[in-house]
């Protein structure tokens, strides 16, 4: 007899606004009791200084969670010029002051440098383990260790009109980017101080959109717990489907669709099907529906599909 499953069958995603102060954990445990879902995970860790958008996936949602992981993300960050810190954020302790603040025609000119796919050196305050131990867990106990330097990617980067605090001066500049997987706001305002020959850290960063979520698809923590027991039929939580607007859609009759859900290869060779992969490419990830319900991402291969991860939904 198959093992019965604790907490609710809720399955889909839910955007949550991040306060400052939290971390992305504690905002998934608060999620966790106002839904009870069966499984939960986010799309994305947030420093506690950071707010704005953690999608948060639930119950079947999280087998999507990879695909929002690698989508682009907005931030906007304020940073501030002539300090370095332990941390490169306003939490660390000074470690390096500079008396050089970059004029805005400066600033503008060393901006496609920070373009495309660049190597960027993550903070040592960072999770990113180094021999099975997180890098912060090292630098706070002063061992003596590098992180390598990783490509990332940054499509955008803007400076924005906005100075930063009222009547900051130019102490202070606003920036707005896209990036990519594995980018860091704390290490792009580092290494932004280093290329103007000054030194910089981020004192406010907030993020406002990951992969196809925008600040429109979000709820506070407060207005999610206030609703209760009827958070699940309140309309915020958002399909699976939601996460997967950039992969293709594949519909499956049923007896496809369960051949899928039985781990078993579709084949789509048939005259009468050349329409429906017409735009697929070998390798492809597709979305597979059947009846309007989700039922796999699955894997197109030389006019076959192939289950990648069933939807149990």
């Amino acid at each position: 007899m198959a093992r019965r499953q604790k907490g609710r069958p809720i399955n889909g995603w839910v955007v949550i606004d991040k306060p400052l102060g939290l971390t992305s954990t504690q905002v998934v445990g608060r999620v966790r009791r106002a839904f009870q879902p069966r499984k939960v995970g986010h799309g994305g860790t947030l420093d506690p200084l950071a707010s704005g958008l953690l999608p948060i996936a639930m119950g079947e949602a999280t087998k999507t969670v990879p695909y929002i992981m690698d989508g682009i993300k907005t931030y906007c960050f304020t940073l501030r010029w002539g300090q370095a810190t332990a941390t490169d954020d306003a939490e660390g302790e000074v470690i390096e002051v500079s008396d050089k603040r970059p004029g805005e025609a400066e600033i503008h000119a060393v901006l496609p440098r920070f373009l495309g796919r660049i190597e960027q050196t993550p903070p040592i305050f960072s999770a990113i383990k180094v021999a099975g131990k997180r890098a912060y867990d090292r630098a706070r106990a002063a061992e003596d260790f590098v992180l390598d330097s990783r490509q990332v990617l940054i499509t955008d980067l803007k400076l924005l009109e906005n100075p930063g605090p009222p009547h900051a001066g130019p102490d202070f500049s606003c920036f707005l980017a896209r990036c990519g997987k594995g980018a860091y706001m704390r290490a792009l305002a580092r290494d932004l101080g280093r290329a103007l020959g000054t030194c910089a850290h981020v004192v406010a960063l907030r993020r406002s959109a990951v992969g196809p979520f925008s600040e429109a698809d979000a709820i506070s923590l407060e207005s999610l717990e206030a609703l209760g027991h009827s958070a699940a039929d309140s309309g915020a939580v958002l399909p699976i489907e939601a996460a997967l607007d950039d992969i293709p859609a594949l519909t499956l009759t049923e007896t496809e669709a369960n051949s899928l859900r039985c781990g078993q290869a579709v084949s789509m060779l048939a005259r009468a099907n050349r329409e429906r992969i017409r735009d697929f490419t070998n390798g492809a990830i597709v979305f597979a529906t059947s009846g309007g319900k989700p039922v796999a991402l699955a894997r197109y291969d030389a006019g076959d599909i192939h289950p990648v991860r069933v939807l149990n939904v």
